[in-house]
């Protein structure tokens, strides 16, 4: 028979667990989980990253990218893909403004690689809501190749970064080829600090775990496919009524049979958001977005935010020792994890570990406040995303500050 002490803590210890702290706590351990392991697959896919065999095929490329304004460290971004170890390519870059201040930023790559094969398509023709898809619309006329790769304008990425694409898209039964991207702060503000948190911390490890755990989705920073492939699933017009155009064009391609694969390089976006404001506006866009999209997967990703759930297990029993050690066991866990994922992205300010309870309350509210509402701010314009993810009809333009 069990002693009655014993008896009696270990009585102790079931009611703890299924209490809320208790239960609180326990998500936060699984979150924990889940962040050593995704952190141990983004090292496991850096340390494999390996340089195409010079040998290798490498047909011709068009590159598109769509702009939209001046952004910060737009011009650098650029450049990166005018710098490419690449034979043939042919950059299109594509404004739906004859007074975007991009055009400016391109006659200048123009002036300083003038042997690069680069245009400029000025064309304000109007394709549905999805402005990026319209503007792609116009300008994929003047792609002389039948490779395409549509990458967003804030991405920045090394001089080998096509030979990689290009050789994952090469691959059996692969349709389409995308690539990971990090979270590149604009400088050391704390709101896009903050912002490259969510994207490095959160968003990244829970990528590489979904991959690993069956996952093929199409990240918005690079989509390459052949055309003939891009015609096949009903062209770019097929993405146009979809705010999430990766997310739609990666399950046309999978609805065909075929793969996406991931090329074996990192890429970094632009973190460039100014204010507060600017982060939940963009994070509450995602947020409504991916909840329309996949409300199971959204409700799950809850469990990425560790330090949210031991805080709520402080908060129900904050006269238990156990849950303040709890917490700071888990920001400890969450700090090594995070530390360790900067050191894997080049990134060197340690400002984040202090930043990531922050950053799990605030995507928590963001969280909260992407299950009532499917209005969103997208590039200037008011939205909403029906439960098929097409997008209502812009209603008003969007009022500064509102």
């Amino acid at each position: 028979p069990v002693p009655p002490p014993l008896t009696g803590t270990l009585m102790s210890a079931l009611h703890a667990l299924v209490s809320p702290a208790g239960l609180a706590a326990l998500i936060a351990a699984a979150g924990c989980v889940q962040a050593g392991l995704g952190t141990g697959l983004l090292a496991r896919f850096r340390w494999r990253e390996e340089r195409v065999p010079p040998g290798a095929s490498l047909p011709p490329v068009t590159v598109l990218k769509p702009l939209h304004g001046d952004e910060p460290l737009l011009e650098e971004a650029l450049e990166s893909f005018c710098t490419q170890d690449y034979p043939h390519f042919q950059i299109v870059f594509g404004v739906q403004d004859a007074g975007d201040p991009a055009i400016a930023i391109v006659r200048r790559l123009r002036q300083r690689h003038p042997t690069r094969d680069i245009d400029l398509v000025v064309d304000p023709t109007v394709h549905g809501v999805n402005r990026k898809i319209g503007n792609l619309i116009n300008m994929l006329p003047y792609a002389r190749h039948d490779l395409l790769v549509i990458s967003d304008s804030d991405i920045h990425v090394a001089p080998d970064y096509l030979r990689h694409v290009v050789h994952a898209l090469a691959q059996p039964d692969v349709g389409l080829a995308t690539t990971l991207y990090a979270g590149l702060p604009a400088s050391r503000s704390l709101p896009r600090l903050l912002a490259a948190c969510q994207i490095n911390h959160n968003f990244l490890p829970g990528v590489m775990l979904s991959r690993y755990l069956g996952r093929q989705d199409c990240l918005g920073a690079t989509m390459a496919l052949r055309r003939e492939t891009l015609d096949a699933v009903g062209g770019l017009k097929a993405l146009a009524p979809h705010i999430a155009d990766d997310a739609m064009l990666g399950r046309l391609v999978r609805e065909r049979g075929l793969h996406i694969a991931i090329a074996p390089c990192m890429t970094w976006t632009t973190v460039g958001e100014a204010s507060f404001g600017d982060v939940l506006t963009h994070e509450l866009r995602w947020g409504r977005t991916v909840k329309t999209l996949e409300p199971a997967g959204y409700a799950a990703s809850a469990i990425q935010l560790p330090l949210f759930w031991a805080a709520v297990s402080v908060l129900t029993n904050p006269h238990a020792s156990w849950t303040w050690w709890v917490f700071f066991s888990v920001w400890a866990i969450r700090a090594v994890c995070a530390f360790l994922t900067d050191r894997l992205l080049a990134q060197r300010s340690l400002v984040p570990l202090l930043l990531l309870p922050v950053r799990d309350w605030l995507s928590a509210a963001i969280m909260v406040g992407s299950v009532s509402g499917t209005r969103v701010a997208w590039r200037g314009q008011t939205m909403h995303i029906t439960p098929h993810s097409a997008i209502a009809p812009p209603t008003h333009p969007v009022v500064p500050g509102e």
